[in-house]
């Protein structure tokens, strides 16, 4: 027995001291071979991308998923259907080699985010137009819609007091115009002192007695006038408007940009297009101030001069609901709270009714849990306008509009 013991320890010391020393030397070798970093790398970039993937999603801050959206593409007498993972309307006409020559315009913009299916992109190709500039005629290319838009687009430094038309060529031959002609009617400048106030006034007036009914000025009996009403204008005139025996304060106002909507069925429903770029205006106001033992007691209106109109921004609303968002009108959605309802919808799930994250909220107004949404349709997990018409209770229930749940969404980013 002993001597079956002393043998069974000698194996062990043996394998102790010569089997160990061989399967470390062995695994020295391999790690000096030239292909065992790489593999070591991956395999710890695997072990981290799935723990980082398993502990995403039990925080629920799972990246999203960009599935393909379909896109509209009307561009040179044609449309073009095409499915997109790309960002934006700019990167997907690259990949699409649709290039845009001189003077054509895009709608939406190159920067806008294609973020729903049915997405619509409308490309207007450029003409040839002549701009009349006074004395000067040149020539541009240009696809926008407006007659200002045009001006603006072929490099004019226009003012808002100037008038511009479009109208058609009559003579082919004699002005070598295609198509139409822009033409630019100039607003004069004067330098004006307006009870005190240095100011520039672009004016179409004729005379002075002209630019005080143009501009709405109200004279007082005792304000005198220089030159008289009935001098003709020149550019570049001085005109006086002074107040004696009263003291009079002038202020500078910002007057807002003005928006005009246009709806457009050729756009999706939610996206914007600006047709012709706005501007601020100023005027100035006139103040007659009461003075009492050299204190200023109170003040008055008596003059609001509009020194430079504002410029109307024209702005295209896309109107069209094709495709899931249409799916509003089917479920019984209100058309006046389809801009609400599409906010919260597209920050929920991004128009997507498959979309569920870990906590098992599901759908297109992410549900929780998603099996709620049975009281209203068996096929709740499939059908947008199922998911759609539980959404809408959803809201009305618990918020009393979508005005009241889309406030809600603002202030927590929840529902």
């Amino acid at each position: 027995m002993n001597k079956r013991f002393r043998r069974l320890q000698f194996r062990y010391v043996r394998f102790r001291r010569v089997r160990l020393p061989r399967r470390i030397k062995k695994f020295k070798l391999m790690s000096r071979h030239p292909h065992a970093v790489p593999f070591i790398t991956i395999g710890l970039l695997v072990i981290l991308t799935v723990g980082g993937y398993y502990l995403a999603r039990s925080t629920h801050n799972l990246p999203p998923v960009h599935d393909a959206k379909i896109v509209i593409i009307s561009h040179d007498h044609q449309q073009q259907i095409v499915p997109s993972k790309e960002g934006t309307v700019g990167q997907l006409l690259k990949k699409l080699n649709l290039n845009l020559g001189e003077g054509d315009v895009v709608e939406p913009a190159l920067t806008s985010v294609i973020d729903q299916d049915q997405f619509r992109i409308n490309i207007y190709r450029a003409v040839p137009v002549q701009i009349v500039d006074g004395a000067n005629k040149t020539f541009a290319f240009s696809a926008s819609k407006t007659p200002r838009a045009i001006a603006q687009q072929s490099g004019a430094q226009l003012y808002p007091e100037d008038i511009i038309t479009t109208v058609p060529v009559q003579d082919f031959i004699k002005s070598g115009a295609i198509g139409e002609q822009v033409v630019i009617d100039r607003a004069i400048p004067l330098d004006v002192d307006l009870y005190g106030a240095p100011v520039t006034l672009r004016t179409h007036a004729k005379t002075v007695g002209g630019l005080i009914r143009e501009k709405n000025i109200k004279l007082a009996p005792n304000d005198q006038l220089v030159p008289a009403a009935d001098t003709p204008l020149t550019s570049g005139q001085h005109v006086a408007f002074i107040r004696t025996g009263t003291k009079t304060e002038t202020v500078t106002e910002q007057i807002a940009t003005p928006i005009q909507k246009i709806n457009d069925n050729t756009l999706a429903y939610g996206t914007t297009a600006v047709r012709q770029q706005g501007s601020p205006g100023e005027q100035v106001v006139t103040y007659q101030v009461a003075i009492t033992n050299n204190v200023e007691t109170g003040r008055s209106v008596i003059q609001r001069v509009v020194t430079k109109p504002a410029v109307t921004q024209v702005v295209v609303v896309g109107t069209s609901l094709s495709g899931i968002k249409g799916d509003m009108a089917l479920a019984g959605i209100d058309p006046g709270d389809y801009n609400y309802a599409d906010y919260i919808v597209s920050h929920e799930s991004g128009w997507n009714p498959s979309a569920q994250n870990g906590s098992g909220a599901y759908g297109l107004c992410q549900a929780y849990p998603g099996s709620k949404m049975s009281t209203v349709g068996a096929d709740w997990q499939s059908n947008p306008i199922t998911q759609l018409r539980w959404c809408n209770g959803y809201a009305q229930a618990h918020y009393g509009s979508w005005a009241a749940a889309y406030n809600h969404w603002v202030n927590t980013r929840n529902w």
